[in-house]
């Protein structure tokens, strides 16, 4: 993901937006029922559980789980971005009316590593559900960075591989995890599994092998931290030949020759490394070969078939931001979530308009509440959601 200008949303604006949609679908849907509901799981109920060495992981999780409403579950299916660089009434609102799991920073929200840290602490204040945030960064290395001139970041990783030696891709991954979780920070959306020669030096290199080596290193990097990361883009942009930041992006290669090149190291990370130490983040392209009617993000063909079923992997399932162009430009907001989550997403991130993640939301609220996604599909991506927040955040 890139950086994107700043078009802020209020507090107002967001609280109309709400309103007309919730006054709008009452009657049909039932939607009133849970959309500003109490809070069932309190702060200090969630902490509690957390905190009972007791229970097992697997316990913890499903006493967590059990006493949420759908409105607090539908909110951890969500990464927002936000506008700001200290805590505003906006934020606040977006946080809290809808029990938002995860929050992304751009440069927009970063002027200091003081000021970040603060923002990053005032952030997890607002917690509504008693879970902390996953608070994400694009910390890829070279031009993927932010904040560049106040945090210094790693070269990138075309850079990295040319030394030949992927345990410097160990080392960096965990100077980068140990200088971000210092600010706040408890993901990074890093490191890119693509197997490619791009102009940024975004991946590693167009050898696959190569590719699946340092991404490995990087893991366990992130992994000595104990910092959540996430290989992406799923299946693979390699042979993208344009940028889905911007509108349609196609992928025409064979599947035999996806699954041998761009797949494989995906493949590998999957088959060797836990599954819990990194999330897989899915594209918007689309590949004619696997599914020409649906991107990635929104392909069941390529996540419940591909990576839950042929691939096996178990962790966090997360979109690319829905304000590129490649959804932006073609789809509703108000049905891109409900078609990712049902596709086999298990968080779906908006980065840059309030109108959008609210639309976002309550379409995913509304598909629950009249059996367009299922308890059961609600429940397995919450789940991992908590396990993954116990495991890394607790």
């Amino acid at each position: 993901m890139k950086n994107k200008g700043r078009r802020r949303g209020s507090s107002y604006w967001a609280k109309i937006l709400a309103v007309v949609f919730l006054l709008s679908t009452i009657a049909g849907a039932g939607f009133a029922a849970g959309c500003f509901g109490s809070n069932d799981v309190s702060p200090t109920t969630a902490q509690e559980v957390s905190k009972n060495n007791e229970l097992t992981l697997e316990e913890k999780t499903e006493k967590i789980l059990s006493g949420m409403s759908q409105a607090e579950k539908v909110g951890q299916l969500i990464m927002i971005g936000v506008h700001g660089t200290t805590m505003n009434d906006d934020i606040a609102y977006m946080l809290q009316e809808f029990h938002i799991g995860g929050v992304i920073l751009f440069d927009r929200n970063m002027e200091s590593q003081e000021q970040v840290k603060e923002l990053n602490r005032q952030l997890q204040e607002q917690v509504a559900s008693g879970l902390p945030l996953f608070i994400a960064v694009d910390e890829e290395g070279g031009l993927v960075a932010r904040m560049k001139d106040k945090l210094p970041p790693p070269p990138a990783q075309r850079d990295v591989a040319m030394s030949g030696n992927p345990e410097d891709a160990k080392l960096l991954a965990a100077r980068t995890a140990s200088s971000l979780k210092n600010i706040g920070f408890n993901v990074n959306f890093a490191p890119v599994a693509d197997v490619g020669m791009d102009s940024a030096h975004r991946m590693y290199s167009d050898d696959a092998d190569v590719v699946t080596k340092f991404v490995e290193s990087a893991v366990q990097g992130y992994q000595s931290e104990n910092m959540l990361c996430s290989l992406k883009h799923f299946p693979g942009i390699g042979k993208g030949d344009a940028d889905s930041h911007h509108g349609f992006v196609n992928v025409s290669a064979a599947k035999d020759m996806l699954e041998a090149e761009d797949i494989k190291p995906f493949k590998y990370m999957i088959d060797n490394v836990d599954n819990d130490s990194y999330m897989v983040m899915v594209t918007h392209v689309t590949y004619s070969a696997l599914d020409g009617n649906q991107p990635a993000s929104m392909s069941p063909v390529i996540m419940k078939e591909l990576l839950r079923n042929q691939l096996g992997y178990k962790g966090l399932i997360i979109t690319d931001d829905m304000d590129m162009g490649a959804i932006a430009n073609y789809y509703d907001y108000a049905q891109v979530g409900v078609d990712a989550i049902k596709a086999g997403a298990d968080i779906v991130m908006v980065c840059h308009e309030y109108d959008h993640e609210i639309a976002v939301y309550n379409g995913i609220l509304q598909a629950v509440q009249n059996g367009n996604i299922s308890q059961e599909q609600l429940d397995d991506s919450v789940r991992k959601v908590i396990r993954a927040k116990l495991l890394h955040l607790v």
